[in-house]
């Protein structure tokens, strides 16, 4: 009988769709079978087995982990092997108290193989062995272990906000996209739950120890009472019998014990850097000749001493002397190879040709010229970071304000100071600074808990309080509240910085056709009548110009195109085209601002000095301004501007549209973050209310 209805659907990793799914529950079942089901010697031997080959395992992957986080399932890993050693007690608990009288090979030959041949079939060494290894991984490696993930924990957490901030500023910088951002933050949070579960993790291990402990107490009361009172055995061979076996027992439960616990140290213990632990070990403890050289003539020189073991002292001694010799030759034939003068070539005389226009330089749009000790940052032969990060800022400027800014040609400059770079636009230099590699810029961004000691300077973007500061200190100013950047992400954000306030310089006539062969190409209708018959190229240059020159991205030149070609006919002069584009632009430009549809706090300007405004311009199309009057707006404005940005707000004056262009000019040059909007420019919808006033309370 069938009936028609909704079918069950049976999970993926059930129909073959990811068998890898199945790993979890199936071990589970597996250890929840151990402890209730009884087990045959030979399946005791197998499992066993494997659980020390999956320690072994396990250690391995530590080894040749790069970063804690590539071995993430490590806690995991950690509590169910936990479980694994721990059901294999009972299953061998319940074999050696069922069958241990029987013999040794009772509870199978691993068993068996560790409680003779390891302790030599001595129960009382066995016991030694056991409770020293027990001892060594309880007290040493498991507590230790333990410590370090609590503190790393710790400091973990404490650093998250500075890394956040850390990874906004390279966002903001064009260094990374949203999607890179997005996994370097799931990264850091990652980073704090790893160590808040090792932390954790290692009270399994402590427990696993005294579980084990506890288990060998019972399994020899228990044999020996199982033993004399059930099988009528003597004391002495009871003792030997269940002794032994228990022993094995432990033995093999507790070995890979101590192989996941040392794997949880040298997880928790490293420091995460491009190799592997190995790599590290020789690489940094076996490669300076005289370590070596001095430790092997302190061990010869120990080896001369009376009755003391000549041949390992001695032996050990000269292998470290020769191996440092060794190492130091090497060294000394690279620094010959590295500083040969080059082979002298015959100079030829030549008549010296004619100039010619190849000898003539043509200036760079844009340049960065850096000092020697800079270099590698831009080599790309040494794979330079900073290479990387301006063809970020070039992709990210492109998006973001509308045309591809020039190509930044980058050269090395003998006549800086080592450590300086210097930007230019058009061969004159726009802006410079000092940057140090391999130490890292902390950045005060005016909320840090304490001070830290290193060079002072400012941040060169922005003119923030900055300290360069070493390696060691990064951890400890992100947990500060520091912003922490590299030598190279603090020239990459000067140069964005500077790239974004002068976009309107960069743009020009080659990237303004540039621009309108792109836009021709998905809407030829809309350029094909524009230039030159409806507007010359340099007028819509300068109409672009300016729009960058207050902060307008031209992203949507389809609105620009339309509003120029629109209002062209009836003027030619770029300052009006200018406006009225904006006009078009009021509601991008708002969104700019003010993003959603939320209430709009701006600056005004109070009623009577807005009177005298409108009067001197209706006098003259570009009024100069009364000299105590133009120095009394300037201080109020930079005053409504300072209670502005502390009350959380963007810095934007809105004024009628015909003061707009004037006090926009006036101002730019001395508050460059202040924006000018006209009250044409904003959308209908939105909702205005002025928290400062320019010449009267608000």
């Amino acid at each position: 009988m069938t009936t028609r209805g909704a079918m069950l659907k049976l999970p993926a990793a059930l129909t073959g769709g990811n068998t890898k799914a199945l790993a979890g529950p199936v071990l589970i079942v597996m250890i929840l079978g151990m402890m209730i089901l009884p087990l045959p010697a030979f399946l005791l031997d197998l499992l066993f087995t494997f659980n020390i080959a999956l320690s072994i395992m396990v250690l391995l992957v530590s080894m040749y982990t790069l970063k804690p986080l590539d071995f993430a399932a490590f806690p995991s890993v950690l509590l169910f092997s936990t479980l694994l050693r721990l059901s294999l007690n009972v299953a061998s608990t319940r074999i050696v108290l069922l069958e241990g009288h029987t013999g040794p090979d009772a509870a199978g030959k691993v068993i068996e193989a560790f409680g003779h041949f390891l302790v030599g079939g001595n129960f009382a060494v066995g016991i030694v062995v056991f409770v020293i290894l027990m001892v060594i991984n309880f007290m040493v490696i498991t507590k230790g272990a333990g410590r370090i993930a609590e503190v790393s924990a710790r400091f973990t957490l404490d650093a998250m906000p500075g890394k956040q901030m850390a990874i906004d500023a390279d966002l903001n910088a064009g260094m990374i996209n949203e999607d890179q951002a997005r996994k370097r933050r799931a990264a850091v949070s990652q980073e704090a739950e790893f160590y808040g579960s090792m932390d954790g993790a290692s009270k399994f291990v402590r427990g696993d120890a005294i579980a084990g402990l506890l288990i060998m107490v019972i399994n020899i009361v228990g044999g020996l009472i199982v033993g004399v009172l059930q099988h009528g055995m003597d004391l002495g061979d009871a003792a030997k019998n269940y002794t032994l076996l228990t022993i094995g027992d432990g033995l093999v439960a507790q070995i890979p014990s101590l192989v996941i616990s040392t794997a949880a140290g040298v997880i928790v213990s490293r420091v995460a850097t491009d190799e592997d632990i190995g790599s590290q070990l020789v690489g940094q403890l076996f490669t300076n000749p005289r370590v070596l050289g001095i430790t092997g003539t302190i061990l010869a020189i120990m080896g001369l001493i009376p009755n003391m073991p000549h041949i390992a002292f001695l032996g050990l001694g000269g292998v470290l002397i020769y191996a440092a010799r060794k190492l130091s030759d090497r060294e000394t034939a690279a620094q010959k190879k590295t500083s040969a003068p080059a082979p002298a070539t015959a100079v030829v005389a030549s008549e010296a040709p004619e100039a010619s226009w190849e000898d003539v330089t043509l200036v760079d749009s844009l340049g960065l010229e850096v000092g020697y000790r800079l270099i590698p940052l831009v080599d790309r032969a040494q794979d330079g970071e900073l290479l990387k990060r301006i063809k970020g800022i070039r992709k990210k400027f492109a998006q973001e304000i509308g045309f591809l800014p020039p190509v930044v040609h980058i050269r090395d400059n003998l006549e800086l100071r080592p450590n300086t770079y210097r930007i230019a636009l058009n061969g004159v230099e726009m802006g410079g600074g000092d940057a140090f590699p391999g130490q890292w810029l902390a950045i005060n961004p005016g909320q840090v808990s304490a001070q830290l000691t290193g060079t002072q300077t400012r941040d060169p973007a922005f003119g923030l309080p900055a300290v360069w500061i070493d390696q060691h200190m990064r951890d400890q100013a992100q947990v500060y509240g520091y912003t922490v950047v590299d030598a190279s992400t603090v020239i990459a954000t000067h140069l964005n910085h500077l790239v974004v306030t002068h976009a309107g310089e960069l743009l020009g006539r080659q990237e303004v056709t540039a621009l309108l062969e792109r836009i021709g190409k998905e809407s030829p209708k809309l350029t094909e009548d524009l230039v030159p018959k409806t507007v010359s190229l340099p007028t819509l240059q300068k109409v672009l110009q300016g729009l960058l020159e207050e902060g307008v991205p031209i992203r949507d030149m389809r609105t620009i195109l339309d509003a120029v070609a629109d209002n062209a006919p009836r003027t030619s002069d770029a300052g009006e085209l200018t406006a009225l584009v904006r006009l078009a632009l009021g509601r991008a430009i708002t969104q700019q601002w003010f993003p959603g549809t939320g209430e709009m706090h701006v600056i005004g300007l109070e009623g009577a000095l807005e009177r005298l405004l409108s009067q001197a311009l209706a006098a003259s199309p570009n009024p100069g301004l009364e000299p105590g009057l133009a120095n009394t707006l300037m201080q109020q404005t930079d005053q409504a501007v300072k209670r502005q940005q502390m009350a959380g707000n963007p810095p934007v004056l809105l004024v009628q549209h015909p003061l707009r262009p004037m006090l926009a000019r006036f101002l730019r040059r001395n508050m460059p973050q202040l924006k000018v909007l006209s009250y044409a420019e904003v959308p209908d919808t939105r909702t205005i209310k002025v928290t400062t006033l320019i010449g009267g309370q608000a």
